[in-house]
Parts: structure tokens; sequence; C-alpha cells
């Protein structure tokens, strides 16, 4: 089963950063190039433990509908949703949080199976890999340009992070 691993040092806030990341209107606006909007479960604002969103986009050509369910969520430090219906034949991507010299580092594990048996496997080290890693990068490099600015006032309301 692929894993990605990512880090990424923000000079923002952990409780910002924790809170952008479980942004749906945040994670819409990161990726638009794949028209990707939530269409059912929570739709906007901040999603927490138990609840589940479902998202339609275009990946790689196709529209399809991926469900998720945050599974495990530890304020600030540490978040995990997981696929309970799509494309993948299963997914877990834990989010966590670091207070790192007056920032945060930002660290995402992201494991995947793919569907699909040996043709799965062979998309794997062909192009899904790299496609959801530059995937995740996009959506955490909007994050860390959102966290860091004053934009992040556009997704959260509490005015102390």
């Amino acid at each position: 089963m692929p894993t990605i691993h990512l880090s990424l040092k923000i000079n923002a806030p952990r409780e910002r950063c924790f809170d952008l990341s479980r942004s749906i209107d945040l994670h819409q606006d990161s990726i638009a190039g794949t028209g990707e909007k939530a269409v059912a479960g929570i739709t906007t604002g901040l999603i927490s433990l138990s609840e589940t969103v479902t998202w339609r986009a275009k990946h790689l050509g196709i529209w399809q509908n991926l469900t998720s369910e945050i599974s495990d969520f530890h304020y600030p430090d540490t978040f995990t949703d997981r696929q309970v219906k799509g494309a993948f034949k299963r997914f877990d991507h834990q989010h966590i949080f670091i207070e790192e010299n007056g920032g945060t580092l930002m660290k995402d594990i992201f494991h995947f199976q793919s569907s699909f048996g040996i043709l799965g496997k062979l998309a794997n080290v062909l192009f899904l890999t790299a496609y959801m890693r530059k995937f995740l990068m996009i959506r955490n490099n909007h994050i860390k340009y959102v966290a860091e600015g004053g934009h992040w006032k556009k997704y959260l309301s509490t005015p102390s992070l």
C-alpha cells in the first residue's frame, strides 16, 4: 500500500493551521482546478469528529464522488480522515500539527490502496502516487499562503487565531 509523507513549515499558530486544514471552504478554493465541490454531508465550515463530506470532482479526466469521514480528532494536534465510499479501495489521511519555533510543522501521512487489483498497483507506480502527492502539495501550499497572510479570516471566525 503506497504511503505519501509530506512536511511543511508554516509561520502561523498551530490552532489556525489545524482549523484551516479542516475547512471545507478552503479545501474547495485550494484545488479549484479539479472543480471539486462538497455536495453532501458537511458542505461548508469546519468538519469535526464523525462527520462526513462527499466531494464531487474531476480527477484524471473522470468525474467521481468520494465520501470521507473524520475518524480521529485531537484538537489541535491531529485528525484523520478516511474514505468510506469512492474510487480508492481504501485511504487514510492523517494530519499532524507540531508547534515549532513560533510556527507550525504540518505533516501529512496519506496511505492509500487502489481498486482494480494488479491494474491499480500498476497505476500507483506509473502515475497515481505522483498525482496524489502533487494534489496534496497544492492544497498544503494554499493552506500555508492563507495561514501566513490575512486571508485566514475568510475561513475562520475566531479572532484570536
